[in-house]
């Protein structure tokens, strides 16, 4: 007399004694593990091969000419890349500085030295917004009292001057393929976003360069002062200020060629002094919020770059350079 099985643990599927299949249990199911295993294996053999059929090369975590794309961390080759000082910066570019040799209000050459370094630098993960000023088109300060035209109007074409430079700067680094946005601090939504805090950070999250214009919005208030501004707002951990000079110096460059460059200062040596780097109030701003100032030559081919990886560069206020970041 045969013994029928426990139906917990076979199913018959018909009346022959070895045509029951064991089930497996609910929480186990090896079939799906094994096709996923057998998906997740194509999806990578298909990133890797090429179109042509050739045999692909080894690629590493980042797939680029053996980089990992986790700064500090060894690559498949064993190479590592230097950890990286910052993770969002922002850079302020004078308007004095985007006219170049002065020929034109803006040079084209200058614009896409900067989107060039901007995008090696994007690459590496870090996040960029920039603050440009509009002094190669329109300094408010200067014109205030000239033909009747009051501070406060004149300010506000300054900030008209520098969505102007923002809108250049934006159209070339986006000619190089670097997603780019423009914010502006009153409503042009025909040219430009409104200045949105949460989706400011959330462009910079998302790998797109932000260009603040129309500095802070209001009258009597500098790019610089909208540059420690925004960057205190957004979180970012500090202010690389482009300028025409290669850092702070104890006298006039141009007037005393012994001037000594000083590679670091503190805010107070700053404020006492009377140091001609950035207006007080942006200088009182960054302190209060503990933002270090990086003041460098916007000129020289790779300062920019150099600064936003936290390479020595220029002058150093607020902070320390860390041993391990390169001198240049």
């Amino acid at each position: 007399m045969a013994i029928p099985l426990p139906l917990t643990s076979y199913s018959p599927i018909s009346t022959s004694p070895t045509s029951f299949v064991p089930l497996t249990p609910p929480h186990r199911n090896f079939l799906s593990e094994q096709s996923f295993s057998r998906r997740v294996v194509l999806s990578c053999s298909s990133s890797l091969s090429s179109n042509n059929g050739s045999t692909p090369e080894p690629m590493n975590a980042s797939g680029l000419n053996g980089q990992s794309s986790f700064p500090g961390m060894p690559s498949f080759d064993g190479t590592s890349n230097p950890p990286l000082k910052w993770r969002r910066v922002l850079l302020k570019v004078s308007g004095e500085a985007l006219a170049g040799d002065e020929e034109q209000n803006i040079d084209p050459k200058v614009t896409m030295a900067i989107a060039r370094e901007v995008a090696a630098v994007t690459r590496l993960g870090i996040e960029v917004a920039i603050v440009v000023g509009g002094g190669n088109i329109f300094r408010g300060s200067t014109w205030a009292g000239c033909s009747g035209l009051d501070r406060s109007s004149a300010d506000y074409i300054g900030m008209l001057a520098t969505v102007m430079n923002a809108i250049f700067l934006q159209a070339t680094m986006e000619s190089i393929g670097i997603p780019t946005r423009v914010q502006t601090a009153f409503r042009m939504s025909e040219v430009a976003e409104p200045y949105i805090r949460r989706r400011a950070i959330r462009h910079l999250e998302k790998g797109r360069v932000v260009i603040f214009a129309a500095g802070t919005g209001n009258p009597f208030f500098t790019t610089d002062t909208a540059a420690a501004l925004r960057c205190a707002e957004i979180n970012a951990e500090v202010v690389l200020k482009a300028t025409n000079v290669d850092g702070v110096f104890d006298d006039d460059p141009k007037r005393n060629p012994n001037a000594r460059l000083h590679e670091s200062l503190t805010y107070q040596e700053v404020t006492s002094k009377d140091l001609s780097v950035m207006d007080m109030t942006a200088i009182t701003l960054c302190q209060e919020n503990n933002i270090p100032v990086v003041v460098f030559n916007l000129s020289e081919p790779g300062n920019i770059a150099k600064a936003i990886k936290g390479e020595r560069v220029g002058t150093l206020i607020g902070g320390t350079w860390n041993s391990i970041v390169a001198t240049t």
